[in-house]
């Protein structure tokens, strides 16, 4: 994901411009791929005074420190999701984004893919009506991706720290939901898993939330698959309003269906492939980064942006964690009530 983000950078020579990376055992090919400064640590580079704003791709348990570094030394942050692994270091954050008086964003770029952004327009258009049930598919293959040349070491995957498959996977459905109904989660239940051997983390999860829209939701995440996952089925809503339907794949057709004629297809998302660094950071895959890292700048200059917010990510922190909790607890959980 520091590719990822430097690509973007680079892709907007009149807007903005790489100048130092920091951290992690990459970073110095980093830096020469993109001509910028490789410097000792974070705290180098967020002292440097020519650096406006930094991009948070390091390990989840560490974006809480940096940020607040970042934001300490006057900042403005984008971190990737999930935005922590806690929700008081989400707060955290929050708070010192707001003491400093600068800008908070989120690494939601599925906001910026080209069927997504129509379905919100669909649903903003009130041609399907009231949101009332969605459910959303994430079965994951984990072999595609660790097989092909996209690059990374996938150790934290299996981290403790990294909490679990969940919330590496479902921040952006979790988000997406929230962008389609404007609700909050307010009620929620799950069960949580591990069926890969030899982890200690959790690999599959099966939620039902509660918006405060009156949207219910059903949400599926697993990284368990023994075999490349079902048909069109790796990143999947489907979407049951009071006067419609609709079927998104972000990553295939979004189609919409109103009366008895059936489907009509909306659009179509351009196939985005992560087995190799020649598509993975090719312009089909970018264009939604490249998208995102222009509504930061947006932000940063107080101007209307659609980027994810530190409350948008937060809120998929706690989603999470009620998720766990739930399964841990045999109970239903309420993420926003008070304790």
């Amino acid at each position: 994901m520091g590719r990822t983000h430097a690509e973007a950078v680079r892709r907007l020579p009149e807007v903005a411009e790489l100048v130092a990376v920091a951290g992690g055992s990459r970073a110095p090919a980093l830096a020469e791929r993109y001509k910028m400064e490789c410097l000792p640590d974070f705290q180098a580079l967020v002292k440097r005074s020519d650096i406006d704003a930094v991009v948070i791709t390091t390990p989840h348990h560490v974006h809480v420190q940096e940020a607040l570094a970042a934001f300490q030394n006057g900042k403005h942050v984008l971190v990737e999701k999930p935005m922590s692994t806690t929700v008081a270091d989400a707060d955290a954050m929050i708070n010192a984004a707001k003491a400093a008086n600068r800008s908070l964003s989120v690494g939601y770029q599925q906001r910026f893919r080209v069927n997504n952004v129509r379905a919100r327009q669909v649903v903003l258009s009130g041609e399907i009506g009231q949101i009332q049930t969605a459910t959303i598919s994430m079965p994951m293959y984990a072999g595609t991706i660790k097989s092909g040349g996209f690059g990374g070491n996938w150790a934290w995957w299996n981290d403790p720290q990294s909490v679990g498959h969940l919330i590496n996977s479902s921040p952006h459905a979790l988000d997406m939901m929230r962008w389609f109904t404007g609700g909050d989660y307010v009620s929620i239940s799950a069960l949580s898993r591990t069926f890969l051997p030899d982890i200690p983390v959790e690999d599959t999860t099966i939620g039902l939330m509660e918006l405060s829209s009156g949207a219910i939701c059903s949400l599926y995440s697993s990284r368990a698959l023994p075999a490349p996952s079902f048909p069109g089925e790796d990143f999947r809503f489907r979407i049951m309003g009071s006067k419609g339907l609709i079927d998104l794949d972000p990553y295939g057709d979004l189609k919409v269906s109103t009366d008895e004629k059936g489907w009509r297809l909306v659009s179509q998302q351009p196939p985005v492939k992560h087995e190799g660094a020649d598509t993975a950071f090719a312009d089909v895959r970018m264009q939604a980064y490249t998208d995102q890292m222009l509504a930061f700048l947006d932000a940063i200059a107080g101007k209307p942006s659609t980027v994810g917010t530190g409350e948008d990510g937060r809120a998929a922190v706690a989603a999470c964690i009620a998720m766990f909790e739930s399964s841990r607890d045999k109970k239903w959980v309420f993420p926003n009530q008070k304790k």
